[in-house]
């Protein structure tokens, strides 16, 4: 199938283009969301984009809508193109299987990070002082540790650039400091409900990111959830502290792009082609470990 590296659905008014997706405005209440086939990697969109990738994202962001109501409400209308307004009719073929309609929402100014093992960035800050974003943790772990607890570390939200870790006390600052203790509860729950379905599919989910945001005065889960992208998913059978991971998702690009010595500012190197097709079949194994059936569009 072929890459879509970028949208043009005229006259359909384009309302945001991000790192990976593109938002198209429907009306006063409902945006179209478009996952592209375009990979960021820290922070900086590469210029080679990953066949199938924007569906599997979708597809995998549905499968989670779908089961977690029950815990907190989302954006998601459908994902039908058959079920969008006339004006998205030409483009049915394109948008078939990597789009989203979604009620329109405030997003809040805060990634809702859930650890609740130990990697990335969290490890880098353990060895410095043993803490992560502001909470200390126990002495003696290792790189991939599993923590006592899933932790809530947030972070900023950055168009562009970097986002940036932060303590709970400085979310509170930016949303208030009962709406902050309500992410942090929200995302915990959402966390603990992913990881009980997906370990025994053979997926630890080392880490994840949630948005937020508010309709009507109702706050709801949006963007994406708990797919390759926003997250670490590992596979339970090569699972070992002390090492990085194997890894479902696209800590193989960052690591071939650790590789080759970039300095992680824009222009990103182009990936080999060998690395672009293996990161498409890790995109789809990731769906097909999770769901239980191979992706068709």
């Amino acid at each position: 199938m072929k890459a879509i590296s970028e949208t043009d659905l005229s006259p359909l008014t384009l309302y945001r283009r991000g790192k990976v997706r593109d938002v198209y405005s429907l009306d006063s209440k409902r945006l179209l969301i478009v996952a592209t086939d375009r990979l960021s990697a820290f922070d900086v969109v590469l210029p080679d984009p990953i066949p199938m990738k924007g569906i599997v994202l979708t597809s995998i962001s549905k499968f989670w809508f779908d089961r977690t109501g029950h815990i907190c409400p989302n954006h998601c209308l459908s994902t039908d193109p058959d079920e969008y307004p006339d004006s998205c009719a030409p483009y049915r073929d394109i948008l078939r299987g990597r789009s989203m309609m979604v009620r329109r929402t405030e997003p809040l100014p805060v990634e809702c990070v859930v650890r609740g093992y130990l990697a990335g960035s969290g490890w880098k800050e353990y060895q410095r002082a043993r803490t992560v974003c502001g909470i200390t943790l126990p002495a003696g772990l290792m790189d991939g540790s599993r923590l006592p607890e899933p932790i809530f570390t947030p972070s900023t939200k950055a168009e562009v650039g970097h986002d940036e870790n932060i303590t709970f006390e400085e979310a509170a600052a930016l949303v208030g400091r009962e709406l902050a203790a309500k992410l942090a509860e929200l995302s915990v729950a959402l966390y603990r409900y992913a990881c009980d379905l997906a370990f025994p599919r053979g997926i630890i989910i080392a880490d994840t990111k949630f948005e937020f945001g508010m309709a009507d005065g109702e706050l709801m889960l949006i963007d994406e959830a708990l797919t390759p992208d926003s997250s670490r998913f590992w596979p339970v059978s090569s699972y070992r502290p002390g090492r990085p991971q194997v890894s479902f998702d696209k800590q193989y690009v960052r690591d071939y792009l650790e590789s080759v010595g970039w300095d992680k500012t824009p222009p990103a190197p182009s990936l080999p082609r060998e690395i672009v097709e293996k990161t498409t079949e890790k995109y789809l194994e990731a769906y097909s470990a999770l769901t239980g059936t191979a992706l068709r569009v």
